[in-house]
């Protein structure tokens, strides 16, 4: 972010803590606030009372709450909660809607966050559609190991299942098979890293699309770019 559009919103940054599982934009609601992660990161589920599916995951990279708002709309169908606790910094959504309106270039870093966040439902999508549940768990480990410092992940079985949209078993052998290949090692409530080249082998294209056009979108080209 170019410093004149960070201090355009500095001063309505509100520091605050997220606990796990706090819900922080609720399906169908006004989008009231949005939230830039410092640490931690917050899932983004769809689904129905027969079942539900993460869509995406939003850490210190990102702005939860940005497409409906950026969009021009005020609420969306998705559900947004704390995966891992951290810090968030909030901003009244009037308040960046009246800083974007003022600044062209904070206009457009937003809207290519939008961009990529399209990309990863797209990509989402395919997956939940494509892949077996290993390489799944393996593309979805790697979104949270980049997220995160450090080679730990803290995730029980059953938040795990939730994530992927299958049930506890499913979830529980998927993890046993990348066990047996020494590419990670799970405790209870806890995965770790051991291997990421292998886990980047593994995910194949569950994995990759959506980070590369956050490098080449806003990574790689600066304000007015």
């Amino acid at each position: 972010m170019a410093p004149d559009d960070f201090a355009r919103l500095q001063p309505h940054l509100e520091p605050m803590a997220a606990p796990l599982r706090q819900s922080l934009i609720l399906p169908h609601q006004p989008v009231r606030q949005l939230y830039f992660p410092e640490d931690g990161f917050v899932s983004v589920v769809t689904g129905s009372a027969a079942g539900r599916v993460e869509i995406g995951i939003i850490g210190r990279e990102g702005l939860v709450g940005a497409t409906p708002i950026l969009l021009d709309s005020d609420r969306t169908p998705n559900h947004a909660f704390v995966q891992k606790a951290g810090q968030l910094l909030a901003i009244d959504a009037a308040l960046l809607n009246r800083a974007v309106a003022q600044s062209a270039s904070l206009r457009t870093l937003l809207l290519r966050y939008v961009q990529v966040q399209i990309i990863h439902l797209g990509k989402a999508a395919h997956a939940n559609a494509t892949y077996t549940m290993e390489v799944r768990l393996a593309g979805w480990l790697l979104m949270c190991h980049d997220r995160v410092d450090g080679d730990e992940i803290a995730i029980t079985h059953e938040f795990l299942a939730l994530m992927l949209g299958v049930q506890r078993t499913g979830a529980t052998l998927a993890v046993q098979v990348l066990e047996s290949q020494h590419i990670i090692r799970a405790r209870r409530g806890r995965i770790t890293i051991l291997d990421r080249p292998a886990l980047l082998d593994l995910a194949g294209g569950s994995y990759g699309t959506a980070e590369a056009e956050y490098a080449r979108l806003i990574e790689g080209a600066g304000p007015g770019a």
